[in-house]
C-alpha cells in the first residue's frame, strides 16, 4: 500500500492534485485540480449522473453556495454542527479535541465535552507543537459566516456545509415538477465548505470540498424500490453496528433479517458499491459499515458508510441513511410553507385525524385584519410537523412572516371521511465525497514499474484514454498521428498526442498517469493501415486497424479489457 505522501508527491507533479496560494504559503484544507484533476473528476461526476440522472431518473438542480441564516436554523446547523477545539495556551495552536485523543480511546469523536476533557487531562496530553498547556476543550461551529448586502439592510448568512438543504428546501418545486408523484429523488452535484479546525490527511478533510449528493422523498409506508428484486441477490461485504468482522450478505437477506432496514437504503447502498467498483476501488479494500447508535444522529432510522482501506486507514467515500421525515418537516416547520406531499385513496375512507384548529378569539386581538388568513394557513400546517410542546408556529401570510403564538391554536382528532391526505416524505440519502473518491482511485492504482509509478486507473476514471505516438515526428507519421487524435478528439474522448522522446519513455509519461491504451503508429502503419495498440498493464501489444480507433476509443471509456480487443483485432 504506497504512502499518503507518495500519492500526493505524483498528484502534484503529474498535474491532479496542487496544493492552493502556494505561492503565498498555501491554506489548509484548500487544493486546486490541476487539468488532470480536473478531468479525473469530470469523469466521475458524468458517470455518477449516468446511474443517478439517466438511469435512476432522480432529477438535477443547482442552488447556491451562499443561503440566508434561517435556513440553517431550521436544519439545526447553527446549534449542532459543531467539534470540539482546544488552543495551545503558548503558542496558539489550535487542534481538534478527539483528534489528539486519538490511541487513548477506541472512539474519540464519539465522547462528551467533559469525557474528552477527562480524558486529555488523565493521560497529559499537551501541545504537538510546542509542548505547552492546552485549554480546556470548547465548542466551536464549523460554520462559514457572511452577510448578504451592505449595511444596516444586510442579512447574515452562511456558506453551505452540504448540498442538501438545497433540495429540502425545493421540495414542493420538485414534487410538483414531478407531476406530485412519489418516489423522487433530487441530486446536486457541487462544492460545500467547513471552517475545520485542523484539516489534515491530503484531500481526506478539506476546508472547501465537493459532494454528490442525492435526496430521495419517499412515502413513509412504501420503502420498496422497483429495481430492487434485479439486485436482491448481489453481495455487499457488511460490518454491522456491533460487529467486529466483515460480512458478506446478499440484498435480500440482509433486508430480512432486518440488517438493512428496507430495500430502497439495500439498492442505494449496491449502487454506491457498482459506481465505485466500476470507477477503480478496489473491493477487497472496501466495505460498509453500519452506524453505532451513539454515533447515528437522532432522526436516522439507519445509516451506512461505504469506506475504503487507504494509506490513512479505513475512510469514509460515501454514506447512505434512511433519515427519515427530519429535514422536510424542519424547514416546513420554520418556513410555513407546505412541504408535504398528498395521497389520494382509491375511495374516500373513515379516518382519526388530526388537525389544526385556530382560535379566532385570540387571532383577531394579535393580527386584526390579518386575523382570517392567519387562521386559513393554520388549518394547513400538517399536524404532525408542530410537536405537542410547540410555543408557536411561524407562518407567511401576504409575504409576511409571523410568528403564531401556542394559545392562538390547538390540536383536534376527530373522524372525518377523507379521500386522502396530506403527509410529510420520508428521505433517503446517498451522499458521495468527490475529492476522497478521487483520492482512493488514485491509492488503489498506484504501483511500480521498474523505475517509474504505473497507475492502474480504469477506462471510466482515467483522464487521457488513448496516447497516440509516431514513431518518429516525419515521412508524414506525425501527419497521420495528428489526423487520428482529431478523430478521437472529436468523439469527445480525451487522447493525448506526443512524438517527444523515445517510444519507451513516451509509455512510461502515459503509465504513470493511467492512461489504458497507446497507439504507435510505424513505417508498416503507411502500407497496411494499422497501429500497433499497447496494453497498459501488461505492455502486450497487438496490431488494429485504424478504421477500428474510434471503436475502440468509445469502448474504452466502459472498461473494456484488452484481452476483449485481442480477441476481436
Amino acid at each position: 500500500m504506497p504512502e499518503p505522501s507518495e500519492i500526493l508527491s505524483l498528484a502534484k507533479r503529474r498535474g491532479f492534485l496542487w496544493p492552493a496560494y502556494e505561492i503565498y504559503g498555501g491554506v489548509a484544507g484548500l487544493f486546486d485540480y490541476g487539468p488532470l484533476g480536473a478531468e479525473m473528476k469530470r469523469n466521475i461526476e458524468d458517470y455518477w449522473r449516468q446511474l443517478y440522472v439517466r438511469q435512476e431518473g432522480f432529477l438535477e438542480i443547482t442552488c447556491p453556495l451562499l443561503a440566508p441564516k434561517e435556513v440553517f436554523e431550521a436544519s439545526g446547523h447553527l446549534k449542532e454542527f459543531t467539534d470540539l477545539v482546544v488552543q495551545c495556551d503558548a503558542c496558539s495552536t489550535s487542534f481538534r479535541a478527539d483528534h489528539l485523543a486519538e490511541g487513548l480511546h477506541e472512539q474519540p469523536s464519539r465522547l462528551s465535552k467533559d469525557e474528552l476533557c477527562m480524558l486529555l487531562n488523565d493521560n497529559n496530553v499537551v501541545c504537538p507543537e510546542c509542548g505547552g498547556h492546552l485549554c480546556e476543550p470548547a465548542t466551536f461551529n464549523l460554520m462559514f459566516k457572511t452577510a448578504i448586502g451592505a449595511g444596516a439592510g444586510g442579512r447574515d448568512g452562511y456558506m453551505r456545509p452540504e448540498t442538501a438543504q438545497g433540495m429540502f428546501v425545493n421540495f414542493n418545486m420538485i414534487y410538483r415538477y414531478a407531476r406530485e408523484k412519489l418516489p423522487v429523488g433530487a441530486v446536486q452535484i457541487g462544492s460545500s465548505m467547513r471552517n475545520e479546525i485542523s484539516p489534515r490527511q491530503g484531500v481526506i478533510r478539506l476546508r472547501e470540498f465537493n459532494m454528490m449528493e442525492a435526496e430521495l422523498f419517499v412515502h413513509p409506508d412504501d420503502k420498496s424500490w422497483p429495481n430492487f428484486a434485479n439486485v436482491k441477490d448481489e453481495k455487499l461485504k457488511l460490518l454491522p453496528d456491533g460487529g467486529k468482522d466483515t460480512v458478506t450478505v446478499a440484498l435480500e437477506k440482509a433486508v430480512g433479517d432486518g440488517m438493512i432496514l428496507n430495500e430502497t437504503l439495500a439498492y442505494f447502498m449496491w449502487l454506491t458499491w457498482k459506481f465505485l467498483s466500476d470507477l477503480g476501488v478496489d473491493p477487497d479494500r472496501m466495505r460498509f459499515r453500519q452506524h453505532a447508535r451513539t454515533e447515528m444522529a437522532h432522526y436516522a432510522s439507519d445509516c451506512w458508510d461505504c469506506e475504503a482501506l487507504l494509506g490513512y486507514g479505513w475512510v469514509e467515500l460515501v454514506g447512505v441513511a434512511d433519515r427519515g421525515c427530519y429535514d422536510v418537516s424542519a424547514h416546513l416547520d420554520h418556513s410555513g410553507a407546505d412541504l408535504t406531499a398528498f395521497e389520494r385513496f382509491d375511495s374516500p375512507k373513515m379516518l382519526t385525524v388530526d388537525r389544526i384548529q385556530p382560535d379566532l378569539s385570540k387571532l383577531g386581538p394579535i393580527f386584526k385584519g390579518k386575523a382570517r388568513a392567519v387562521a386559513d394557513k393554520l388549518a394547513e400546517v400538517p399536524p404532525d410537523s408542530v410537536p405537542d410542546d410547540r410555543s408557536e408556529i411561524e407562518l407567511e401570510v401576504d409575504g409576511e412572516r409571523l410568528k403564531v403564538p401556542s394559545e392562538c391554536f390547538r390540536k383536534v382528532r376527530r373522524e372525518e371521511k377523507v379521500s386522502g391526505r396530506k403527509f410529510v416524505p420520508h428521505v433517503i440519502e446517498p451522499s458521495y465525497g468527490l475529492d476522497r473518491i478521487l483520492y482512493a482511485l488514485l491509492d488503489h492504482a498506484y504501483g511500480s514499474k521498474e523505475d517509474y509509478v504505473r497507475l492502474r486507473l480504469s477506462g471510466k476514471a482515467s483522464p487521457v484514454k488513448l496516447g497516440v505516438f509516431p514513431l518518429v515526428g516525419k515521412d508524414g507519421l506525425d501527419t497521420l498521428a495528428l489526423e487520428i487524435h482529431r478523430r478521437i478528439s472529436s468523439l469527445g474522448v480525451a487522447c493525448y498526442y506526443d512524438d517527444s522522446g523515445s517510444i519507451g519513455r513516451r509509455y512510461a509519461r502515459m503509465d504513470e498517469i493511467g492512461t489504458p491504451f497507446c497507439v504507435t503508429l510505424d513505417y508498416d502503419t503507411l502500407k497496411d493501415d494499422t497501429v500497433t495498440l499497447r496494453d497498459r498493464d501488461t505492455a502486450e501489444q497487438i496490431r488494429v486497424k485504424i478504421d477500428r480507433l474510434p471503436e475502440i476509443a468509445l469502448k474504452i471509456q466502459e472498461n473494456i479489457a484488452f484481452e476483449d480487443l485481442r480477441r476481436h483485432s
